[in-house]
């Protein structure tokens, strides 16, 4: 006898169950299998740190912060890390 199954529901993405149910057909398997196969891979995989190292500019001269960052503006600051400005 096999491992334990249990139903469930999920919501995707239309395109995305579109694609998944053409894959599975490509494969020879089931849509449950394919999930299947998919989750495990996932969940083989090392966790992914949220916390990711941000460098905020730092003005080399004199120390501390480049002139004008105000570091209690989070959103200049994001722009600032992603070098929009």
């Amino acid at each position: 006898m096999g491992p334990a199954s249990a139903r469930t529901t999920i919501r995707l993405d239309e395109s995305l169950l579109d694609h998944a149910k053409l894959e599975a057909q490509r494969r020879g398997l089931t849509l449950t299998a394919l999930v299947e196969e998919g989750l495990r891979l996932v969940m083989a995989r090392p966790p992914v740190s949220s916390k990711l190292r941000v460098e905020i500019p730092v003005c080399r001269t004199g120390g501390g912060t480049m002139p004008g960052v105000d570091l209690t503006d989070s959103a200049e600051l994001l722009d600032l890390m992603e070098e929009r400005i």
